[in-house]
């Protein structure tokens, strides 16, 4: 009987050793099976941007961004509208300012309300919420009213820069005027536009 008493610890100690590794194996699973943002590098005339999306917040715009990424749509596109200490806009013009065909627009999701703060991406639209589709803009300063409020629907952030922000802020200081855009809907003056076209060379997947 003492002897059954002397090897008591030495059972707890074994059987709470199982119990954690059963634990630390179980939180290690759920860590493996949990979703991890994608990653997408673009490539530039004027440098390299590395951007994490959010496809945990915005998942239908994610989709559709990466869905362009994928097809090239982006490749060879301008930054046509780069406005200092407030955002730099690209994703629907080539560097002779024509206007690329797109697939129909998506849903605003901006009611994730992540915050359009420096850095971030988010979708470019008209007046009307449901109208972005491939155009986007980079937050070069936090631009907090263009963020979801009651009653006003705003501007849907997809994703941001984690490494590159100098870039941005190299274009965002870049010489703009007018320029003639041929649009889908046909020819406008566009003011704010570079006045040496800065290409979006590429935009590829890091991660799935």
């Amino acid at each position: 009987m003492r002897n059954v008493l002397n090897l008591l610890p030495k059972l707890l100690s074994c059987v709470l050793a199982v119990m954690l590794c059963i634990s630390m194996g179980t939180t290690q699973a759920e860590s493996d099976d949990s979703p991890v943002n994608p990653q997408v590098l673009m490539k530039t005339t004027d440098g390299d941007i590395t951007i994490e999306l959010f496809a945990d917040k915005s998942p239908i715009t994610v989709e559709n961004f990466l869905r362009y990424a994928d097809d090239g749509h982006y490749d060879g596109t301008v930054f046509h509208r780069v406005i200092s200490n407030f955002m730099i806009q690209g994703g629907g013009f080539d560097a002779d300012l024509k206007e690329r065909e797109t697939r129909d627009p998506i849903v605003n999701e901006s009611k994730n309300k992540l915050h359009n703060t420096r850095g971030t991406l988010a979708m470019a639209r008209t007046s009307d919420p449901d109208s972005a589709a491939a155009q986007f803009f980079i937050n070069q300063r936090s631009n907090l009213r263009l963020d979801w409020s009651g009653g006003q629907d705003g501007y849907t952030v997809f994703g941001e820069v984690i490494d590159g922000m100098q870039v941005v802020d190299i274009i965002s200081l870049t010489d703009t005027g007018s320029a003639q855009a041929q649009t889908t809907r046909g020819p406008t003056i566009f003011q704010d536009v570079p006045v040496q076209p800065i290409v979006i060379l590429s935009i590829t997947r890091l991660t799935p």
